[in-house]
């Protein structure tokens, strides 16, 4: 039987939270090699817009789209812009994600209830609704965007874990309930970007705690993405870590 794997050149990408940070990494990444990518942002509309100028630019098609994705409005708002603009979705990447420090004495339920809703719902919802899309149109690629430190999370992130472990068996189920024909995986990113708040020395005792003795590269989640999207069409349910080797430190 003859291999025909998905080609990203052509295809159109969704990118959750793509204007910025890792997103906006993974959205030139696409458009540098042929994809249409739909750019969806909340709040960031300057760099939305400045991430699909630069898309143009290197002659693809490119949408910015503001919608919340953690209802179901803003996730079909989305899709259909979408469809209406390049006549369908062949991929998404749930990327869009807060990351909140949230000391157990100081937690409120809303701390709970936000880190749910960006971090768990929305990616469900996009699973959900962009999968059923694919699956009417016989192909398709999700990749969800987990975290490496949910199998060994560290302390004043309580929310956000519970939401990213829940990205995990996410990816599981609905590989199961999208096969044969749309295949979904997740990465689970190390350190990558460190945040903004993070001091020097802290960004160097995580370089110095990491297997690899340094932080990566937003390149290294872009190439595991490629992978997924073009490289293989014979995983799916799969959590790929990528992270130094933090897992096993």
């Amino acid at each position: 039987m003859e291999l025909t794997y998905m080609k990203i050149a052509g295809a159109t990408v969704v990118v959750t939270g793509g204007a910025r940070r890792i997103g906006k990494h993974i959205s030139l990444g696409l458009a540098q090699r042929g994809a249409n990518v739909v750019v969806n942002y909340q709040s960031s509309a300057t760099e939305a817009h400045e991430v699909v100028e630069a898309c143009v630019n290197m002659g693809t098609g490119a949408l910015a789209v503001q919608a919340d994705i953690s209802s179901k409005l803003g996730v079909e708002a989305v899709r259909d812009a979408a469809i209406s603009k390049f006549g369908g979705v062949d991929c998404l990447i749930n990327n869009a994600s807060i990351y909140p420090n949230t000391p157990l004495d100081e937690l409120t339920e809303d701390d709970f209830d936000r880190n749910i809703a960006v971090n768990l719902k929305g990616p469900y919802l996009g699973c959900w609704l962009f999968g059923l899309h694919m699956r009417e149109r016989g192909h398709g690629k999700i990749v969800n965007i987990t975290d490496w430190g949910v199998n060994r999370p560290y302390t004043n992130y309580a929310p956000y874990f519970v939401a990213k472990g829940g990205i995990v068996t996410l990816t599981k189920v609905f590989a199961k309930e999208l096969a044969p024909t749309v295949m979904v995986n997740a990465i689970a990113p190390g350190p990558i970007l460190m945040p903004d708040d993070f001091s020097t020395s802290t960004v160097a005792a995580v370089a110095q705690a990491t297997p690899l003795r340094r932080i990566g590269d937003p390149e290294d989640l872009l190439q595991t993405t490629l992978y997924l999207l073009e490289g293989t069409d014979f995983v799916t349910g799969a959590v790929i870590p990528v992270d130094g080797g933090r897992t096993i430190s």
